[in-house]
Order: C-alpha cells, then structure tokens, then sequence
C-alpha cells in the first residue's frame, strides 16, 4: 500500500526524508502501514521497474518519525526559522539515537514532516544538519538530496562556524542555553565563543532617576551632580533579578567588554565596578550603523577577542542591530557571506538581523572584505618593516682601560687569578680622527689576557723635548691591540716574551682561559703557546701561511688579509738588527712561537712604500684595513 507521500529523499545509509499533506498523519498509523508486507514507498532517484521485478527495496522495513510536534519555530516577523541551536542538538541526539537502538537496526529510518513550506524546510535542515555535525559529511552532500529547499545559506553558515572554532556540538550546554534564553532569566545567546548577544538589562529605579533629574534640570553637563542620598544607594541596591543574573554570570564568563548600542536604560557603571569596560555606539532602532561605528566596533572587538577575551553587545532586544555588528566581524575576520553569517546567527539566536538591515549586510559585505584584506597586508608590512628594523648590534670590544707605559721599565702582565670579566658590548667613548701613523693598527680586540703593548712615541729627539716633558698626548699614546696583532703582540715589543710566559703560566695554574673572540673570516685565532708552536713548526721557513682552513662560520668582522699579505712581502734582509735581536729572544722566552718565520716580525719603520693616511678610527669599520 502505497501513501501519499513525496518520494523518499535518501542521505545515505539507513536516513531518508519525506513530506506528506498537511497535516500528516501520526507516526503510529504510519508504522502500521509500513509492516505490512505490500507496503513499497517511492524512493527518489531509483529506477522505475516493471511490477513483476524484486529490488531490495521491495523487502526493506521502514520506520516514521517526526519532529513537527516537538520543536516549533516561533516567528518573529513571518519568517520561517530556522529552529534555534537546542533544537538542532536535541534532534541529532534523537536521530543518533534512533540509529543505534537494536530493535530498528533493520530498519530504514525516515523522518517526516508536514508539506508547509515553513516546517518542511525546518525538518529536512535538522536531517542535512545531522549529516554534517555527527557524520561528518561536507554540506555539498547533505544538500543535495533536498536541493529543491533553499537551506544551504544555514548548511554553510554552520561548516564554517564549525571550520574556525565557532561552533562545537560537543561543548554544547543545552540546559544552560534553554535556561538563558528566557526573558526573566536575562535573554542572552553565545553567538561564538566569544561574542554573547543579549537583550538590553532594565533598572526602572535608575530611568525613573533619571528622568526626574531631566524634569528638575539637574540633567545639565555643567552643573555638579548632587551627591546620592542615603535613600538612592539602597534603591540602587535592589537591581532587578535578571539584571543582577547577567552581572553575575558576565563576571565570571571572561566578559571584557560590553557594548551598548540603545538609548540607556541601567547604570553603565555596575560593570565598571565589576571589572568589565563599557562603550557606547548608539544608532537608531531599525537603522544600519555608519562605516565609523562598524570601524570601531570591529577594532575593539577584535582587540578583546585576540587576547583571549568576550564581548557582550545588546541592544534594545539585542537581535537587529546586534547582529548586524557582529556579522560585520565575522565577515571580516572570517569571510562569511552576509548570508551565511546571517543563517548561523539565526540558529544561534533566533530572529537577529530581520529587516532592512539584512540587505544592509548584502550591501557592505564585499566592502567589509576589503577591510580585512587591507588590514591583513598592513598587519604583514608592519611585520616586514619591524624584523628589517631589528639589526642585530655587533660585539664591540671595550675600550681600554688598562694602559702600560713601559719606558721605565718592564711590561708587567695583567693578573689573570681571578676571572675574566665579558666584554662591553658597545664602547665607552666615540673614536675621533686621527692622522697619526701611529693609529696604522687595525680594529681594536677585547682583552686576551696578554699585557698591552707599551706605549709608542714618535721618534723624536731627547733634546727637542722640554726637561721634564715627557711628550705630547699623541705622543704617549698607547697602541691598539688589534686582531691582526694579538697573537704576536708578545714577539713585536720588548718584555712581550715575559707576558706571554706569565700567561702561559696562570692559565696552566688556575685553569682559567683568557677571554674568546670571534673567529676571522680567514680561521685565524688566538691560540695557546703550544698548539702555535706544533704549526709554526710545521710551516715554510721563508713565508707566513694560513695554518687553519677558513672558519665554516663567517666573522661580522673585518678582515686584515690585505695588511698581512703586505707582511708576507718584506724580506729578512729589509729588517734591522735590534728587531730581529728582539724577535729572537723573544721566541725563546714564549716557548717557540716562531722559528724561522722571522718576517712576521715587522716593525713600523721596516715597512716599505708607507704613507700617511687621514682616516676616521672606526672598530666597524672595514676602511682601517691598509693595502
């Protein structure tokens, strides 16, 4: 026995969907009809076979139920839904349940409904819905057995809820949705996770306050507020039970911000004194917001949500102009369509968005996009701008602080008993220029723990100086320990053997090696007495070469190859005899630096073809290197 109804629309597996006549008729009759054995609905989609031909569908067992009688839409301004978010849960929980119960597990399972339009429509989403929440199927395939209703604006409007965090079924508090809801327990929705819209709170004390103030004339900005009586604080006091339930549950629900687009009708300050900011972005009942309102709403909404924080916006019922700002964000922050944003804000809290407000949202919408996509590329070249404005600073060496004069006597080293201090990262005085030859060293290292050079004169005449005058500034500065130098600054002056040995010896002693340095680009470090000697001994006798491959990792420093290539070229014979003495005692008393290597030992008047040069004294500088 056949049924006048629509041929059965298949979402897969055992779940079908069909309309009859309005009204239908009961589940039970339809159950009682459906067990009899000639009973063969129409499926849509099969084949139309000849009467004497068996299908399986011929021996399939079906079983009716409906939701019309349950869970009824109530309208707001003659619109059709859809049900609200505890509609939707509790039919996927009655469908999951149908599905696992035993006795119907040979069963095809068809949910019904009448053929209004308006229940037709909300029927077949919560089965579409089904499929998308619970099995996981794309909205494409849960639209399309019932592509002739036009739901997929809501099918879509969930999967991306769903898709960016804003909707999660398993987290559902339906109790606490239904409870809420409700007129006298404060008429508030979670739109999001953070985002809660909600009817405007009411203090009739405080607007009949108010009122008497504007008929007394007290309302004048310039006048002084009169100072609250005993009798208006304990009014104040009794603050409506709904009013007192959403500043109850605000404050302990991470509320941050709360946004008043009405005319005021309760004291803004009872969330202040709750810890909860307060805006005002009025328009008018029934209007759309100008660009300037939705601007601001946008930036401080999204400031609270991104530190992890709630807004609650209301207005007078909290449904149109609410949602219009709020589908504002989520058009821009996560590329809804107005409509899908509209569709999700319905399931969420019925009736947002009704009016001509909703075709202010189809107007803007493609405007709102290019907000974001403007903002999302100033957020990134202020990024790029940012990281390319980060310079790492360089490891300057200190200035320094320990200078020797040896014209009396020895150089003595540095005592290396106790430990190092790290190097200053910047210096402690900006270099001036200088055109002495006596500033032709290269870049200024830390100290190494070897005693600094001594003092260097210009060559002048006992006799040209005053008695007593021991020299010009110029005169008695000391030279630089440069990179290039400090590992032969102990063969290049007089009583540098001596440092080198007493190092040598306090590091053995106590263990403590002096200070690191960066490495140079060429591999060159300074190195211990020892591990000189294995490879000074190793090298050619005549020329200086590079005893370590270069360092794999490249030095920020500048480099001195050119100035120790001029090195390499001078001959022995170029070098007199009191530096060579020099060198060669000196050799023997730091254990063997050098042996046959003696054109390392170069002094400054032994260098050819040098000339004076007017430079700025730089420690970054890579123009102190003297081709």
């Amino acid at each position: 026995m056949a049924l006048a109804c629509e041929p059965l629309c298949h979402f897969g597996g055992r779940l079908y969907f069909t309309s009859f006549p309005n009204p239908p008729p009961r589940s039970e009759v339809l159950n009682r009809l459906a067990a009899e054995p000639d009973y063969a609905p129409r499926i849509r989609g099969a084949s139309a076979g000849s009467s004497s031909s068996v299908t399986p569908d011929d021996d399939a067992k079906y079983y009716y139920f409906t939701i019309d009688d349950q869970l009824l839409y109530l309208s707001f301004f003659q619109d059709w839904g859809p049900l609200n978010l505890a509609m939707v849960y509790k039919a996927c929980i009655l469908i999951h349940e149908l599905l696992q119960d035993q006795t119907l597990s040979s069963h095809r399972l068809v949910l019904y409904s009448s053929n209004d339009p308006r229940r037709k429509a909300n029927a077949a989403l919560l089965m579409a819905l089904y499929v998308m929440i619970v099995q996981q199927r794309p909205p494409w395939e849960a639209f399309h057995p019932i592509a002739e209703i036009d739901i997929q604006d809501c099918l879509w409007g969930i999967y991306k809820a769903m898709q960016n965090g804003l909707c999660d079924m398993n987290e559902f508090d339906v109790e606490e949705y239904e409870y809420y809801e409700k007129v006298e327990n404060g008429d508030w929705n979670w739109l999001t996770p953070n985002f809660i819209a909600f009817a405007s709170p009411v203090d009739p004390v405080w607007i009949k306050r108010e009122r008497e103030k504007v008929e007394e004339g007290k309302a004048d900005a310039s006048a002084s507020p009169p100072k609250p009586t005993t009798r208006d604080l304990a009014l104040q006091r009794k603050l409506p039970a709904t009013f007192l339930n959403c500043l109850d549950y605000f404050e302990k629900s991470n509320i941050r911000l709360v946004v008043r687009l009405n005319n005021p009708l309760y004291d803004r300050q009872h969330f202040l004194d709750r810890g909860i900011s307060h805006q005002e972005l009025y328009f008018d009942d029934g209007t759309n917001p100008t660009d300037e309102i939705v601007r601001k709403f946008i930036d401080m909404a999204d400031e609270v949500v991104e530190a992890g924080g709630v807004v609650a916006i209301h207005c007078k019922a909290g449904l149109g102009r609410t949602g219009t700002l709020v589908g504002a964000y989520l058009i821009w922050k996560y590329g809804f369509t107005a409509s899908e944003a509209i569709a999700f804000m319905r399931i969420a809290r019925p009736g947002c968005v009704v009016g001509p407000q909703q075709q202010y949202m189809y107007l803007k919408q493609l405007e709102w996009c290019k907000w974001s996509a403007y903002d999302e590329v100033k957020r990134i070249r202020d990024m790029t701008a940012a990281a390319a404005t980060a310079i790492v600073a360089p490891a300057t060496p200190p200035a320094e602080d320990d200078r020797m004069d040896v014209s009396d006597g020895p150089v003595v080293a540095p005592s290396t008993t106790g430990p190092v201090p790290p190097p200053r990262k910047t210096p402690i005085a900006k270099r001036v220029a200088s055109d002495s030859d006596a500033d032709e060293e290269g870049d200024v290292l830390p100290a190494l723990g070897v005693a600094p050079a001594p003092i260097r004169r210009k060559s002048k005449p006992a006799s040209a100086r005053p008695a007593g005058v021991r020299g010009t500034a110029s005169e008695q500065r000391p030279t630089r320990v440069t990179r290039s130098a400090a590992g032969t600054a102990v063969i290049r002056r007089p009583g540098g053997a001596a440092t080198a040995l007493t190092v040598a010896k306090s590091v053995k002693a106590n263990g403590q090696a002096p200070n690191k340095i960066p490495r140079l680009a060429n591999g060159t470090s300074v190195r211990g007495t020892k591990e000189v000697a294995k490879e000074v001994a190793a090298a050619s006798s005549t020329t200086r070469k590079l005893r370590n491959p270069p360092s794999p990792i490249p030095s920020r420093l500048p480099t001195l190859v050119a100035k120790r290539a001029h090195h390499n070229t001078t001959s022995v014979n170029e070098l007199p005899a009191a530096a060579i003495a020099a060198a060669k005692s000196a050799v023997v008393a730091a254990g063997a630096w050098m042996t046959t290597n003696a054109a390392a030992v170069v002094s400054k008047e032994g260098r050819p073809n040098l000339r004076p040069i007017r430079r700025r004294r730089s420690s970054f500088s890579a123009a102190d290197v003297v081709a």
